[in-house]
């Protein structure tokens, strides 16, 4: 039997078995092997941006160093990808099916993040030529995209919060309205980075830049997770100090 044709009866018994006929749900798998494919190759083509640089003899290191800006560009650029990819995986560890929607709104997530290495690459440059101007323009372009992806996630949320028969058994009724806080946290830093960039100084945009990879990184299995871990974590030292000082006074 073709794959395509085991496909079909697969989906076909899943809408029998579904206990919401009038959706078209299908699982996961597909959608996830995809994702996983773009964010991959994305990662995988940073290295592109760093160009072999032409020298004379004994000009090497000089031209190497020379480069700095796009070292760091393209770490950052890796480190976002990660950071994405950390996400896709917190959020589809607790979706269970998909259906039309969450296909749209995860292929928005893709176009958005496949886009992030163009404007970071571009700000290097511009911070490499040393023109304000030109780091303006770059610095306005990057929250641009980075703010369009921040929208991304949040209609990824958003479809999640209003479709609960696409979750996996156990996951709260609030944990995605409450995601959507974080998204909307980006949508709004990225552009208040890109005014204060295109206004003031690109500097404090980078600020923001930089800061927020890092917020979504330590939450990236969500607002609630984090909170409850925080808490644990804070519970166990205390609880291992108690333990240790009662040893202590016993000895």
């Amino acid at each position: 039997m073709s794959t395509t044709k085991q496909e079909t009866r697969r989906a076909a018994q899943l809408q029998a078995d579904s206990p919401w006929p009038h959706v078209r749900l299908a699982e996961t798998d597909r959608l996830e092997a995809f994702s996983d494919g773009v964010l991959s190759i994305t990662m995988t083509l940073l290295v592109a941006e760093i160009v072999r640089p032409d020298h004379a003899s004994g000009q090497l290191l000089e031209k190497l160093a020379a480069q700095w800006a796009s070292y760091i560009a393209f770490l950052a650029s890796f480190c976002y990808a990660a950071v994405i990819w950390l996400n896709h995986r917190a959020v589809f560890a607790r979706v269970r099916y998909c259906d039309r929607s969450l296909h749209l709104a995860n292929l928005f997530l893709l176009l958005t993040s496949a886009l992030i290495p163009f404007p970071t690459a571009i700000l290097s440059a511009a911070i490499q030529s040393g023109n304000e101007f030109d780091a303006r323009v770059a610095v306005t372009l990057y929250a641009g995209i980075a703010g369009s992806m921040c929208l991304a996630w949040l209609v990824v949320f958003h479809v999640l919060s209003i479709h609960p028969y696409l979750l996996e058994d156990g996951v709260g009724p609030d944990f995605f309205p409450k995601e959507r806080f974080r998204a909307w946290a980006g949508v709004i830093l990225y552009a208040v980075a890109g005014l204060a960039g295109w206004l003031s100084t690109p500097r404090l945009a980078m600020l923001i830049f930089l800061a927020l990879p890092v917020f979504y990184g330590i939450t990236s299995e969500g607002l609630t997770e984090t909170r409850l871990r925080l808490q644990f974590g804070k519970a166990h030292r205390h609880a291992f100090t108690k333990a240790d000082h009662k040893g202590l006074r016993t000895e």
